[in-house]
């Protein structure tokens, strides 16, 4: 069966997941985690797909990117995923391949999941058991976007900024959403929608998304009307990328 096409629509959010070969490890030592970041910075800047959020697990990655073109998401994955696997290979005298096979991206509805997503991706070592709160981790986004380090790598999302006036507020405002547990509900989405390349969101959003592309983007769910108020507001600025 052939498998969907990734849906892409530049200025729209996407958490992005990469795993192991065989959920093997794919960091080994603190400089490669460095590595990675250093990587995906140029990689960002070059291809100009903002960087939101992310964590480096010991063998998996999360993203949560908005890119600016068609391409952006597949030319930072690539620059970054070759980059780094000849980093590795030639540091740890290995051949082969570190990545299973292609990574994973879905579209997020932006009002009712963005936020859900950043936490998602800052709580997975709270998750994972390797710390008790999230600034207790060195490598993800946590302590830029709630306690303002400053990382370079970091591009806020409009959402993010409309949290209060001004960095301190917002960074305040933002600490305390994980003050509260994501409900379990909506981590069973983010988890099954990115495992499965789905959309991130309501049924309405899929619905609209559909609309947009004009072709189905769920099994068994048919889109809307192309007549609609949504199609004809929305429908100029969509793409697909294999």
């Amino acid at each position: 069966m052939a498998r969907m096409q990734r849906i892409v629509i530049p200025g729209q959010p996407f958490h992005i997941l990469q795993r192991g070969n065989n959920r093997s490890a794919t960091f080994f030592a603190e400089e490669d985690y460095r590595y990675y970041l250093d990587s995906l910075k140029i990689a960002s800047a070059k291809y100009e797909s903002a960087i939101h959020a992310y964590v480096l697990m010991t063998n998996h990655v999360h993203l949560l990117v908005t890119p600016s073109d068609v391409q952006g998401i597949s030319k930072l994955m690539q620059s970054v995923g070759r980059r780094y696997v000849r980093y590795v290979n030639s540091k740890y005298q290995r051949t082969g391949t570190l990545w299973e096979g292609r990574y994973k991206s879905s579209l997020i509805d932006t009002e009712n999941y963005l936020l859900a997503c950043y936490r998602y991706i800052e709580m997975n070592p709270v998750r994972a058991g390797m710390v008790k709160h999230p600034n207790q981790y060195p490598w993800s986004s946590y302590k830029s976007n709630a306690e303002l380090v400053t990382n370079e790598l970091i591009s806020p999302h409009q959402l993010y900024l409309d949290l209060d006036r001004t960095a301190k507020e917002r960074g305040d405002v933002y600490s305390s959403l994980f003050q509260v547990n994501i409900d379990e509900s909506v981590l069973a989405n983010i988890r099954d929608s990115t495992n499965k390349d789905k959309i991130i969101g309501s049924i309405l959003f899929e619905e609209e998304i559909q609309l947009i592309l004009n072709r189905r983007v769920t099994k068994g769910r048919h889109g809307g009307d192309r007549k609609s108020k949504c199609f004809k507001e929305l429908c100029g600025s969509s793409t697909l990328t294999p």
